[in-house]
């Protein structure tokens, strides 16, 4: 089984044939905990082992009668096994026990791969962010030039963001790796609570503290939730992108393949378009916790409302998210690092952006901060209106050595080493 799991992707891990095998393996591992409490000879697990598999279609024959899948896929089962060794399976369970533990493994194992998306994608963050620990770049906000950071710094807040995201992810699939194994409505009505510990253990799972006829889904809704923040995370350094791509930034772009084109009307265009894609994606996934936060609210001790949109919002999810790392990734790794605009950019208006050294420059010539922020705003202001040169109206102001100072990257920069350090 540990085998198979391993060639599994984010798709097929969701389709029927998979589904299917995931609910075999929770009714094998029943039979097998309840050999091992010694309720079952183990010639009943050998056998049934040996004899247990499924066919899609025979299943879809029997639940066009059925109308339940489970049973469906129990009956199918049965046949291949026979009425000696029939009546041992599924003895005390009800669906759920069977549905939800398996929806478990299923998550369990495509959460694999998510990690290792994340894991990949960290770490070529991580790379880059030291390659230009020293590149330095326009900080903004508001969308407006506010004072000099490095590209290494900007990535570092990436790589901060992207490490918070996969504990938080990781912190919500621990609470959804439960299994049950509980009956009816929980109250292990017909088998012993022995077996649902024992069944968890074989599986990997922990046993619910308390299950209903379901896992309660606000352990589900976290998990949703918990993809759809790497989702955020990968947006908010799309758009990121998307702006410094921008005609009139031009620090970063996306790679541009030979051959490709931009525009169908204008030949100069290069667009971010992973980026804008990845955009438009972490919305998809941010709607579907919506609907995972909709199914904790149940009938009582459980109705199947939950059920349809499970099938939609976890293969969506998953899958999605796999796509989405994987296509940042490629962004990321074929990213062009502009670093001629990016120092450009910083010194436009003769450096308006050193607004702040020079302020705080005035204050010791006696003045008043007031006094001093008039002075700085007016001269900031008449390089920006003028198309002017900060640098040289500040002349009037400061000396040659107050303005050097005023003016040195190295001295707004000098604690950049020290950020680095807190992640090495």
């Amino acid at each position: 089984m540990i085998e198979r799991y391993s060639r599994l992707n984010t798709a097929n891990i969701w389709d029927l044939e998979q589904k299917f095998s995931y609910y075999l393996e929770v009714e094998l591992a029943v039979i097998k905990a309840r050999v091992e409490l010694k309720e079952f000879d183990s010639e009943v697990y050998e056998n049934i082992k040996k004899t247990a598999k499924f066919d899609i279609k025979r299943i879809d024959e029997i639940e066009k009668i059925t109308r339940h899948d489970v049973i469906a896929f129990l009956e199918n089962v049965n046949e291949n096994v026979g009425s000696v060794y029939s009546p041992y399976i599924h003895r005390g369970l009800t669906s759920s026990d069977v549905i939800d533990t398996a929806f478990a493994l299923q998550i369990r194992d495509v959460s694999k791969i998510i990690n290792n998306d994340l894991d990949k994608l960290i770490e070529k963050i991580k790379k880059l962010a030291f390659e230009h620990k020293d590149t330095v770049c326009l900080g903004r906000s508001h969308g407006i030039g506010a004072e000099v950071i490095t590209f290494g710094f900007k990535l570092l807040n990436l790589l901060d963001m992207l490490e918070r995201a996969k504990k938080r992810f990781n912190r919500a699939l621990d609470d959804v790796l439960v299994g049950q194994i509980s009956g009816p409505c929980g109250t292990y009505s017909n088998i012993n609570p022995d077996v649902e510990i024992k069944t968890c253990e074989i599986l990997g799972l922990k046993p619910a503290k308390i299950s209903t006829q379901v896992i309660a889904r606000d352990r589900h809704a976290s998990y949703i939730q918990a993809i759809a923040l790497i989702g955020a995370v990968i947006e908010s350094f799309s758009i990121e992108i998307r702006h410094l791509q921008r005609f009139e930034v031009a620090e970063v772009e996306e790679g541009f393949s030979n051959g490709q084109k931009g525009s169908s009307a204008m030949p100069h265009k290069k667009n971010p378009i992973a980026s804008e894609n990845l955009s438009g994606l972490a919305r998809i996934l941010r709607s579907n916790t919506v609907a995972a936060m909709e199914d904790i609210a149940l009938w009582h001790e459980r109705d199947i409302s939950h059920s349809s949109v499970e099938r939609v919002i976890f293969p969506d999810s998953t899958i999605l998210i796999d796509y989405m790392l994987n296509r940042f990734l490629n962004v990321i790794e074929n990213l062009v690092i502009k670093k001629e605009n990016m120092i450009k950019n910083a010194d436009r208006y003769g450096g308006i952006i050193y607004s702040q050294a020079c302020l705080l420059k005035l204050t010791e010539h006696n003045m008043t901060r007031e006094e001093a922020y008039k002075i700085v705003q007016k001269e900031a202001l008449e390089a920006f209106n003028n198309h002017g040169n900060f640098r040289e109206n500040m002349k009037k102001h400061l000396n040659e050595t107050e303005i050097e100072e005023c003016f040195s990257q190295e001295k707004y920069l000098r604690n950049i080493n020290k950020i680095f350090e807190r992640f090495e």
